[in-house]
């Protein structure tokens, strides 16, 4: 199975998709609506994209790209980020001046950054990219923060392991194609929709889930595209395609402007909140 990532070979989303598909052959995108391009035109058979971010939050434009294209989220990971130094061979710390990473990495690094005022954070387009421009390019005044899959991939060298600030640093991926067909163990629902802007709206389309005992793990409202201030609601239901899910979804769309299933998977295991070394 041919599957597309955002970023180089090494980033946490080649990472993520190891995990969740180990034989699949990996093809990196720069953009991540050439992933979904790719999705759509059949020269891949999936995509795994980030979705949100236990310390940063929610990546709006893979929201945005979900309700647009007409993709199927069918399986969803939980990928501890370890954030680490890794400079060109023969590269010392103490001659490192600049740090290249992804900003929501180097974002999730204040506390390094702080301990050292005389290093520049500079921002790049990639985690893995930046260990792939550093090594490349010969920099000796330079490092990037990636995962330790980069050093490997392209020759560098770990000088610390583990910088990010909060040993509780997670992303959740998910993985999607374009059949809808739902799989076996399916127990989430996420869904999208819309509401007309009159009074108590949104209270009533929250109760049909409320009045069948439907858990909700997440929502989130994003502005929707071509009508200024008016949103698009992104809920997460903890049940599957079972009756009071499938009740739910059709008294909602009694309410709402439109209602869109975006995917029905299996749930990731949940993540055990504890201090690590």
């Amino acid at each position: 199975m041919r599957v597309a990532i955002q970023g180089e070979f090494g980033c946490f989303s080649h990472e993520a998709t190891g995990k969740m598909l180990p034989r699949a052959i990996v093809v990196p995108c720069a953009r991540s609506a050439e992933g979904f391009d790719r999705v759509d035109s059949g020269s891949v058979q999936a995509a795994v994209i980030p979705i949100e971010n236990s310390l940063a939050g929610s990546v709006a434009e893979h929201f945005d790209l979900l309700l647009a294209r007409d993709v199927f989220i069918h399986g969803e990971l939980h990928l501890r980020i370890r954030h680490n130094l890794i400079a060109p061979p023969g590269v010392a710390l103490k001659q490192v001046c600049r740090i290249f990473s992804h900003p929501i990495a180097l974002d999730q690094c204040r506390n390094f950054f702080r301990s050292r005022p005389d290093i520049q954070a500079v921002p790049f387009y990639d985690t893995a990219g930046s260990v792939r421009h550093v090594v490349s390019e010969g920099l000796r005044d330079a490092a990037a923060i990636a995962p330790k899959q980069a050093a490997k991939q392209y020759g560098g060298r770990v000088l610390l392991a583990g910088i990010e600030d909060d040993r509780q640093n997670y992303t959740r991926f998910l993985l999607i194609n374009k059949s809808h067909k739902i799989g076996t163990g399916s127990n989430k629902t996420s869904i999208a929709f819309a509401l007309k802007n009159v009074p108590g709206v949104l209270f009533k389309a929250l109760s049909v889930f409320a009045l069948r005992d439907i858990s909700l793990s997440k929502i989130e409202s994003r502005p929707l595209r071509g009508h200024p201030w008016e949103y698009v609601f992104f809920v997460d239901l903890l049940r599957g395609d079972d009756e009071a899910a499938r009740s739910a979804l059709r008294h909602l769309g009694e309410i709402a402007e439109f209602v869109k299933v975006l995917g029905i998977y299996p749930a990731a295991k949940p993540v055990e909140s504890r201090s690590e070394p």
